[in-house]
């Protein structure tokens, strides 16, 4: 029997992957080397790296006019990155805060620019998704940051913010691969593999080709969109195993469905836990139904002072 882990950082991948993998691991299609050994300037490697971003494109609808790209550093490190490739001339940038992740990112780009938080949700504890009605923009800022799901407080967007005068960027780590998303909407995609599309080290930026030239000149070449666009995301030694992976679960996606199906599966597991909890005198979900997430469910104890007893 699988150990199920849903504890911090990397989670859960699809056992068919995993046998595929195992099944490749000293041989990849008939090529002597296994995934991790091969060069990523070879063209073996060069095929899967294609494939998954083939894969990925057709998973999200991703137009032609966005840049695919397999980086490293995490959505931790795409919080310095993003201001570095997208600032330009601009000195300030737009954040709703919605929890510690948010919160993560508004404190690394006051590094580089002032960061304004034009809606949070911490007068309620991190409860709900402020609605759009209520942010305060501020002219000139460079663009606008969501977290659209926070793992901690179980808190995710189940609408995409328009209209904006700013370009919209999102941290999706936690919530890409769930469901269908509208990538047209929004400037900047990024995500940290680890949750929904494979193991921990790979780190997807889905950006659209208008905002590469935008990038500070600190902006170091690993981690400069334009120039690692232009080298296939290849400009440096990639993540090349975490890649191959990442592939493999694109395959497997869509051989279920794609993402309508998986957000359907989603939604069902999603309500046998909320159903439950809403049922049970003895636990308690403290997040707007509206806003609760589908992929992390926080409950506490109704009487509090079962908490410590319960941890």
């Amino acid at each position: 029997m699988r150990t199920f882990n849903f504890s911090a950082g990397p989670a859960v991948l699809p056992e068919p992957v995993l046998r595929q993998a195992a099944e490749e691991m000293l041989d990849w299609h008939g090529s002597g080397m296994s995934v991790m050994e091969m060069s990523h300037r070879g063209p073996e490697f060069i095929s899967i790296a294609a494939k998954a971003v083939a894969g990925l494109r057709r998973l999200m609808a991703i137009p032609e006019d966005y840049e695919v790209l397999f980086l490293q550093g995490g959505a931790i490190g795409e919080n310095a990155f993003v201001p570095m490739n997208l600032l330009g001339n601009a000195k300030s940038i737009d954040f709703v805060n919605t929890g510690e992740w948010s919160k993560k990112s508004i404190k690394e780009a006051g590094k580089y620019a002032q960061a304004n938080v034009i809606a949070s949700a911490e007068d309620e504890s991190f409860t709900y998704v402020p609605a759009q009605s209520s942010w305060k923009p501020t002219r000139g800022a460079a663009y606008v940051h969501v977290c659209t799901n926070e793992t901690i407080g179980g808190v995710e967007y189940h609408w995409t913010p328009e209209g904006l005068d700013a370009p919209l960027v999102a941290d999706m780590s936690s919530q890409i691969l769930s469901r269908p998303v509208d990538v047209r909407k929004y400037g900047v995609i990024y995500a940290g593999a680890q949750k929904n599309m494979g193991p921990a080290g790979v780190t997807v930026v889905i950006v659209r080709k208008d905002l590469l030239d935008r990038a500070l000149p600190i902006t170091p070449s690993a981690f400069h969109w334009k120039e690692q666009a232009a080298n296939d995301s290849m400009l440096n030694t990639p993540p090349t195993y975490a890649i191959y992976i990442a592939g493999l679960v694109f395959e497997w996606l869509l051989a279920q469905g794609g993402l309508v199906a998986i957000e359907q599966k989603n939604i069902a597991k999603a309500r046998l836990l909320y159903d439950y909890l809403d049922r049970t005198d003895f636990y308690v979900n403290p997040v707007r139904k509206a806003d609760r997430s589908r992929m992390n469910v926080p409950f506490k104890m109704k009487d509090d002072r079962l908490d410590a007893a319960f941890l």
